[in-house]
């Protein structure tokens, strides 16, 4: 039972901080918007750099991308709620039903995991060259944030037994 609980308040920890950023992304428009206005913009990596011509000068393109990085974040808190209602629906069930159960908490995390290895490490880090910035450089955050839900997932994957009595 201890371990089913590790899972889900784990679980939960991850939504609750996607829940934040939500959050935070929708009453401080701005601030974030700048962060992926200045990655696909380019302008503040190395100067004279030969990639330069896949910078995006275009404020719909940088919406599009902001907002599509909110509704990600967005689809992904939803989805860790469903999935911890879910898993807590199973806790004493048997180990067949509360594994079944973890069915949408292990797409939302793969989802939110998904996010930080694609959309910032991948795109904006190397495509755009994130990595050159010394101001508009989340690599580091994005790795951590991949880091720990990649820790949360794999600890829900591990196959639940029958709880003693």
């Amino acid at each position: 039972m201890t371990l089913r609980v590790a899972k889900i308040l784990l679980v939960a920890a991850v939504g609750f901080y996607y829940a934040l950023v939500v959050l935070n992304n929708l009453t401080d428009y701005d601030s974030n918007y700048q962060f992926v206005h200045h990655v696909l913009l380019m302008d503040t990596t190395f100067p004279g750099n030969h990639l330069m011509w896949r910078a995006i000068h275009s404020d719909l393109v940088y919406s599009i991308f902001y907002n599509g990085i909110i509704l990600w974040e967005l689809l992904t808190t939803l989805l860790i709620l469903i999935g911890v209602i879910q898993l807590c629906r199973a806790l004493r069930l048997p180990a067949a039903a509360f594994n079944s159960a973890k069915r949408v908490s292990i797409i939302a995390l793969t989802g939110g995991s998904l996010l930080w290895l694609v959309a910032f490490l991948t795109v904006g880090g190397e495509w755009f060259l994130m990595w050159q910035s010394k101001t508009w450089n989340g690599q580091d955050a994005a790795f951590r944030l991949f880091a720990i839900i990649g820790i949360v997932l794999i600890l829900l994957v591990l196959p639940d037994a029958e709880m003693q009595p």
